[in-house]
């Protein structure tokens, strides 16, 4: 392990996280919170632990391998949400570190959990603060995926790799560069359109904001108690729902329609099973939801087309109490709880890509027990999929399940009911937020144990740095010369 290498890249990390905390400033100024210290001395403790890493390894000069990849990609996560868990410390909005860390990491993560009883009494420069880790993670989720993790080979990323070349790259160089130009630079067309149409419909400039972060993101903080069913406004929740879906597909796919591209977007395989997902989930839910006679048809489909479009893009905004639907309708939504986005977006979850491929191997062993002399192979658009990938892939839901499993069993050790165990266990590691039982859409984690909270927090990275990422520095291997 090159330690100077882990360490310069986490210098500067660690420098840009220190100059956004001043980010805030101007909300804090306008509302007049007096909440402006707490960011400045963030800010100053955050990039002076960045300088004197920098002077450390100031005539360090070397490559990334695969190796010091992994450390850094994973350290960044942990580092993010420790020295961002400051401003909320500092403020006192947040006095106690571990639910500060907890907040912290679910808004890098874009996973939207929260312990906090009382979001409305916070003040607004900590809470554009909160919303700010989600849109700053969210981008730097894209960037690992699309740039690094092919690169690290994680989770048959590989495949990803392949669907697309104009975007990944082959190792880490200074090409990273030009491919995160690229995508900040949809990042920021996206967010901009958003917060306008957010605006015009009726949020003041905060707010759109706010929500916007949440929305690209795919991270669901809100600023209000009863997040976007504050509004009671299908306008906002349309233009929210079209922008959950935008931010839950393939962003190599936005750059390509801004390319004029549209022929290869429309025979992807990947986005067409994503929407194929979402409206027959939503036309399900719907259906259930008038049979009830909860709410009218505009209604049924409104909300039902909300709470789908949230959950499968791991955003975790609500305008319903989910909970109180029918046990058919909340068992659909857990299943897409587990499905998440597509790979290269800001979504969570396993991805539709690895579905995908896990319905086909499962299809293809199922053929070849019929006739066991026949060669069958596996495709995906039209591309033979080397064994190693289905492997890899399969490798992950096993451990990925495995984990679930036994963090639910600690759950349930812990006091908690299976409910609210699995829900919560399942919400975290896909980066939802919101789930059942008593971590429900009108609920929170406040009430969990404080060791509780820092398993969840782990179990938030785990899920957005695609498990292979973080347990492999757990992997005594690893650290072998």
């Amino acid at each position: 392990m090159r330690y100077k290498t882990v360490i310069k890249l986490l210098s500067v990390t660690t420098l840009f996280i220190g100059i956004m905390m001043l980010v805030p400033l101007p909300f804090s100024f306008y509302y007049i919170d007096n909440q402006h210290w707490a960011f400045i001395i963030s800010s100053i403790i955050t990039n002076t632990v960045g300088l004197i890493g920098l002077l450390l390894t100031k005539n360090h000069k070397e490559d990334i391998r695969a190796k010091e990849g992994f450390a850094i990609v994973t350290l960044s996560w942990f580092l993010f949400a420790a020295l961002g868990s400051l401003p909320y410390v500092i403020s006192g909005a947040i006095p106690s570190f571990t639910d500060a860390f907890f907040e912290t990491m679910s808004g890098f993560t874009t996973t939207g959990a929260s312990i906090l009883t009382d979001i409305e009494i916070i003040p607004k420069s900590v809470l554009f603060w909160r919303s700010f880790t989600h849109w700053l993670g969210g981008m730097g989720i894209i960037v690992l995926t699309i740039a690094i993790l092919p690169f690290l080979g994680v989770g048959g990323m590989q495949l990803f790799k392949a669907e697309v070349p104009g975007l990944v790259v082959d190792k880490l160089t200074p090409r990273i560069t030009e491919t995160a130009k690229i995508l900040w630079g949809v990042y920021l067309i996206f967010t901009a359109i958003e917060t306008i149409l957010l605006m015009l419909a009726g949020m003041n400039l905060f707010d759109a904001l706010c929500h916007t972060f949440g929305t690209i993101a795919t991270g669901g903080f809100s600023t209000k108690n009863i997040s976007i069913a504050y509004y009671n406004s299908p306008f906002v929740d349309f233009i929210i729902i079209s922008f959950m879906i935008i931010a839950g597909i393939n962003f190599s796919l936005h750059y390509r329609i801004i390319k004029g591209n549209i022929k290869e977007i429309l025979s992807n395989s990947e986005l067409k099973f994503f929407l194929f997902v979402i409206i027959i989930a939503t036309l399900i839910i719907a259906f259930e939801l008038l049979l009830d006679k909860k709410y009218s048809l505009f209604n049924s489909f409104r909300y039902s087309l909300f709470q789908v479009s949230s959950i499968l893009t791991t955003t975790g905004f609500a305008t319903a109490d989910f909970e109180k639907w029918s046990v058919f309708s909340n068992f659909i939504l857990i299943i897409l709880m587990f499905i998440g986005g597509s790979a290269g977006s800001t979504a969570g979850g396993l991805k539709v890509i690895r579905v995908i491929l896990l319905i086909k191997f499962a299809y293809n062993e199922f053929k070849r027990l019929l006739h066991p002399n026949a060669i069958s192979l596996v495709k995906y658009s039209d591309q033979i999929i080397d064994e190693k990938i289905l492997l890899n892939v399969s490798g992950f839901f096993i451990i990925y399940m495995v984990i679930t499993i036994l963090s639910t069993l600690i759950l349930t050790a812990s006091g908690s009911d299976i409910i609210t165990s699995l829900s919560a266990v399942a919400a975290t590691i896909n980066n939802i937020g919101p789930g059942l039982g008593k971590v429900g859409p009108t609920d929170n984690y406040a009430h969990f144990p404080d060791f509780i909270k820092w398993i969840l927090s782990f179990l938030m990275m785990i899920g957005r740095l695609e498990v292979y990422t973080v347990i492999i520095l757990l992997s005594p291997i690893y650290w072998k010369k």
